[in-house]
């Protein structure tokens, strides 16, 4: 399968295009532009107006003007001062300045007397206006070859916008007229151009609204890139969608003990995605879905049901979490629940050795350990399940893409489900995990407590540490989370050290435990289980404690220099807290040197426990890459979307790409071939390397 020939001169060398040549190709590939395809998708990022005008008066200078004009007196340079050359217009005299220019040139473009349209910046200098360096200098009847309103690109050392400006022109030309990919009706619904229209459109802004994202023409070229992307995930889904899975039919027998022990009604939230995924599960197609719930959202109770499903069928289920204190606690929360039902639940960490574990195994190989709970040691390869049908991965980000595939080679047609309790804006999860099915846990289980959050600066460190010693004294206990300091785990490392000590000194030396990254996994869990029994009050800690970690008579958290976090996080940290009886408290310390958005982001955070909202609004402050991480944010890099603002359209392709490939699986249709050219030209080689493969 191999690039249509109508596209051929859009990948051709960009040495070929018009002023670029060999150097100029060096030049652009520093901006990532490697074919004349990559230049037409480098949109102008301003403009300038030159429209005409027949005077400079009643400008509001400094401004860039172009203005006809009659060439008056040269005045050569003084000493190391330009050159001056007068100008009239119908009602203001004024200069032109040119430094180190030759005189004879001087006097060829501008001989007195003649007529001129000058085009550049003008500025007041002692009450003269002065224009230097004009950047166009045109006899009237070359006034044709001056746009009215001048595009601006991003360049880089080595380009001038002159020749950015002829290679993109070049470019734009060797894009043929490609056959309508997008859905008519939404064309229609829009008042979009065709392809060819909006780029010619997009590279000739006629006005500064021509250049906002919401222009017709970048909204149709930003759609077209978003809905590539979209198919992508949607071939990607299909094709797992293919590879049939095992009909996994939940019989209620189990699910019924269970709820009959719970000593609350599941929310309707947690019902409706229950029921999604039992659905899924009994279909023939494996399940590939993302359960998303903010903290204390009910996640567990949700995942236990789906496990019970894959047992009552006769099946095997695993829950796999990140970190052994994550996995021991499911461990904790499912295992009374899993008894009321008679179900065999386990656990397996890399701590299991010898003939523990060798007895764990053969009793997961035989059948006879229904659910298991474990950590990144599941992956091994002598883990082996009698029966595995579904595999529950919580926090996935944490766990790279081979080891997720691994866990579903365990078992032959295992369907797979995704837990995060970050929430991830609708726009970044259908740009992420565009290729699952998606359940929101939206609404809190009844009983927990709203917890207060209030804004503290670090200057008043003593008087928190005294209210810490009352609420100590009254059997409260607190998590004091320490501030990210640098890059490295070491330094902040040290800060919680220091902490650590300085509250010990303050509170008593039993009070005090400390938990950080660098510690060796027993020491960790040993510290965290002994707050968890209520040994020492007070938990020093790096973010370790971040997820999942649930202490019910923890009510108060202290975060330092709160500022350095992310929104995201912040709201994961205060999570711990508000698990029990007693009202909770979160409070924020910042340091002295408050920036406004970090001031804005710590009030969003006292006005809302919402984590959707927040993580919308954080979305909107920090961007995209930055609220996943960077490193593993996953994200496609667009040329021309923007993913902070152009969220609903990202919505709209996800259900378009869906529903072609429903109607059209293999895109043969005459909609579904102009869809792949589409996809040659986004360059999305795994789309069309399933499409070969289908």
């Amino acid at each position: 399968m191999s690039r249509p020939e109508i596209l051929w001169p859009l990948f051709a060398d960009p040495a070929s295009l018009p002023g670029i040549g060999a150097k100029g190709a060096q030049h652009l590939q520093q901006m990532r532009i490697d074919t004349p395809r990559d230049l037409i998708f480098t949109l102008p990022q301003s403009g300038i107006d030159r429209r005409r005008r027949t005077t400079i008066r009643g400008a509001e200078l400094p401004a860039t003007l172009t203005v006809d004009v009659t060439v008056g007196r040269h005045r050569p340079p003084s000493g190391r001062g330009p050159a001056r050359v007068e100008v009239e217009d119908t009602e203001a005299s004024w200069q032109l300045l040119f430094f180190h220019a030759r005189g004879d040139w001087l006097t060829k473009v501008l001989p007195e007397g003649s007529q001129r349209i000058v085009s550049g910046r003008v500025d007041l200098f002692d009450g003269v206006a002065q224009m230097a360096h004009p950047d166009y200098i045109l006899a009237p009847g070359e006034a044709g070859s001056l746009p009215e309103f001048e595009p601006i690109y991003p360049l880089t050392e080595g380009l001038t916008q002159k020749t950015m400006r002829k290679a993109v022109l070049g470019a734009v030309d060797r894009a043929a007229d490609l056959a309508e990919w997008t859905d008519p009706e939404l064309v229609t619904r829009k008042g979009w151009p065709t392809w060819r229209q909006a780029l010619s459109s997009a590279h000739h802004p006629d006005r500064a609204g021509a250049l906002s994202i919401s222009a017709p023409a970048r909204e149709r070229l930003a759609y077209d890139e978003i809905f590539a992307h979209q198919v992508t995930l949607a071939l990607v889904r299909a094709e797992r969608r293919g590879r049939l899975g095992v009909e996994t039919k939940a019989t209620g027998l189990l699910s019924s003990k269970v709820r009959a022990a719970l000593p609350y009604t599941p929310t309707g939230a947690q019902e409706r995605a229950i029921a999604e995924i039992l659905a899924d599960m009994a279909s023939p197609q494996r399940m590939g879905r993302l359960l998303q719930g903010d903290v204390g959202s009910g996640k567990t109770l949700v995942a236990l049901m789906a496990l019970l499903g894959a047992v009552e069928a006769g099946g095997q289920g695993v829950l796999m979490a990140p970190t052994e204190i994550l996995a021991r606690q499911h461990l904790e929360g499912l295992q009374p629940l899993a008894e009321s039902a008679g179900v065999v639940l386990e656990i397996l960490t890399g701590r299991d050795r010898g003939a523990e574990r060798r007895a764990k195994l053969d009793a997961l190989a035989k059948g006879d350990i229904q659910i298991l709970v474990g950590t990144h040691a599941v992956f091994s390869d002598d883990v082996q399940f009698h029966d595995l049908r579904l595999a529950i991965i919580d926090e996935q980000h944490r766990f790279g893409v081979n080891q997720r595939l691994q866990l579903g080679q365990k078992g032959a047609r295992t369907d797979i489900l995704v837990m995060t309790a970050t929430p991830i804006p609708r726009s970044l999860s259908l740009t992420q995990y565009g290729q699952m099915d998606l359940s929101v846990l939206d609404e809190k289980p009844p009983g927990r407590k709203p917890i207060t959050t209030a804004l503290v600066s670090t200057e008043r460190l003593g008087e928190v540490v005294e209210r810490l010693r009352r609420a100590v004294a009254e059997g409260r206990q607190c998590y004091w989370v320490c501030p990210l300091v640098g890059e490295s785990e070491l330094t902040d490392l040290t800060a919680a050290e220091e902490r650590f000590k300085h509250l010990r000194a303050a509170l008593g030396e039993g009070h005090v435990g400390l938990v950080h990254g660098q510690m060796p996994p027993e020491e960790k869990d040993a510290a965290m289980a002994r707050f968890s029994a209520g040994e020492t009050s007070v938990l020093v800690a790096t973010t370790v404690i971040e997820v999942g970690v649930n202490v019910p008579n923890a009510t108060i958290m202290v975060i330092e220099r709160a500022e350095n976090f992310g929104l995201a996080q912040l709201h994961q940290l205060r999570g711990r807290v508000g698990r029990g009886e007693g009202a909770s408290t979160c409070l924020l310390m910042f340091g002295t040197e408050l920036s406004d958005t970090a001031r804005r982001r710590l009030e969003i955070l006292r006005e809302s426990e919402d984590g959707f909202r927040l993580a919308e609004e954080d979305l909107a402050m920090r961007g995209a890459g930055d609220i996943l991480g960077q490193a593993q944010s996953g994200l496609p890099r667009f040329r021309i979307a923007d993913l902070e603002r152009q969220a609903g359209l990202m919505a709209t392709a996800q259900k378009d790409a869906r529903r072609l490939l429903d109607i059209d699986p293999d895109l043969s249709t005459p909609r579904g071939s102009a869809v792949r050219v589409l996809l040659w030209l986004m360059q999305q080689d795994r789309a069309l390397d399933l499409l070969q493969a289908g």
